[in-house]
């Protein structure tokens, strides 16, 4: 009698599952998770019963170091070289950006505590010419302000806006000579410290001015706005200039191929595509010159009473309230300023919103309409 010995059937292989390297699942969160808590486990085992650990911050660096090693072990353990190198840069990408964020963050959450129990509408609807230092802080008035910093920033916008644009423009679509020393000279202002654009407005404009008798050159809202403007200009400048380096060159070829001008391809083609991110370089401008105070210390002196004429006597602003009364040693006229500090950061939130919602991106949703209405006809 024989017998047939079959042969062993080989295990069919693993199917492998296409991912990307930083797609995340539910266990390489567990696996995240399991590593976090091994170093902390590890880290007070070493630092506390083996050492005498010098404080937590070395308890929260070498549980750092500790977790990102690990992690790095058992992705790349669990699914590649690849994905572990991928886990580990994003684990400290993200890391940097919450260290970054949480100073941010606190300022935000003190400001708030210090001035939101005493913010009143009546802030928006009075000066501070009838509010003596003894009267409560809910009594603070800082509708000049308000003013002041608005028209300010309406001004600069006014001049930044064209000249940065500009700019830009010629930096980018022309072959000029002349471009690389513009450049230089727009990143060179770039590093230009406020209070030296203040000093030069104050001894080229305002000292002549008075001098003379000019009271258009004096201390006021105009002058104020030509220092914030050299501030302002370069940062709109490089940021529009690096928004148009963005736009494709098919579409301009495209454009001039069709027998456009050059200028025509510009103005209808370019700026509408970098329209979201000239936005962008407006509203880095506001956040870059909305706070400045020491430029106005020599140019619109400020004042405690009512002024909405920018080109005539000192006028206010918010960052000028707040400096006036941060620096006082009675504790209710500090809470004056940190008041101050809270209506200048919700002012700056809203004019953000505003220049988001004229400045986003509106094709897709004509694109959209177009297509309905297109099948709707058929």
């Amino acid at each position: 009698m024989t017998t047939t010995l079959t042969p062993p059937v080989a295990p069919a292989p693993r199917k492998l599952v296409k991912r990307r390297p930083s797609e995340t699942t539910r266990q390489d969160r567990f696996a995240a998770f399991g590593c976090a808590v091994s170093a902390t486990l590890l880290t007070w085992f070493v630092m506390h019963l083996l050492l005498d650990s010098p404080g937590w911050l070395a308890d929260l660096i070498v549980a750092y170091l500790l977790y990102l090693t690990m992690l790095y072990l058992v992705t790349r353990d669990r699914l590649g070289k690849l994905a572990a190198s991928d886990r580990l840069v994003s684990t400290v990408v993200v890391t940097g950006a919450l260290v970054l964020l949480a100073p941010l963050l606190s300022l935000l959450l003190y400001i708030v505590v210090e001035g939101a129990p005493y913010l009143r509408l009546d802030f928006f609807t009075h000066d501070m010419s009838t509010v003596a230092p003894t009267d409560p802080v809910t009594e603070t008035g800082g509708l000049h302000a308000v003013i002041g910093t608005l028209e300010q920033t309406a001004l600069t916008l006014v001049l930044v806006v064209p000249l940065g644009v500009l700019t830009a423009v010629f930096l980018n679509e022309t072959r000029s000579r002349f471009r690389r020393p513009v450049r230089i000279m727009v990143d060179a202002m770039s590093g230009l410290p406020s209070i030296v654009a203040g000093l030069f407005v104050y001894a080229a404009l305002i000292i002549p001015g008075i001098q003379a008798g000019v009271g258009l050159f004096s201390y006021n809202g105009l002058m104020a706005t030509l220092a914030l403007t050299m501030v302002m200009l370069p940062t709109v400048t490089r940021t529009v200039d690096v928004v148009l380096r963005l736009v494709p060159d098919g579409l301009r070829e495209a454009s001039l191929a069709l027998g456009a001008s050059r200028a025509r391809t510009v103005w209808s083609v370019v700026l509408p595509t970098a329209r979201t991110g000239v936005t962008t370089a407006v509203i880095l401008g506001i956040a870059r010159v909305a706070g400045e105070t020491a430029p106005l210390l020599f140019t619109s002196f400020g004042a405690l009473g009512m002024n909405a004429n920018p080109f005539s006597d000192p006028q206010e602003s918010i960052p000028l309230f707040i400096y006036r009364f941060i620096k006082q040693p009675l504790e209710n006229v500090q809470q004056r300023g940190y008041v101050g500090a809270l209506v200048l950061i919700l002012l700056i939130f809203g004019l953000f919103a505003i220049a988001r919602v004229v400045g986003r991106d509106r094709s897709k949703r004509k694109a959209k309409k177009t297509t309905v209405k297109t099948q709707e006809n058929r």
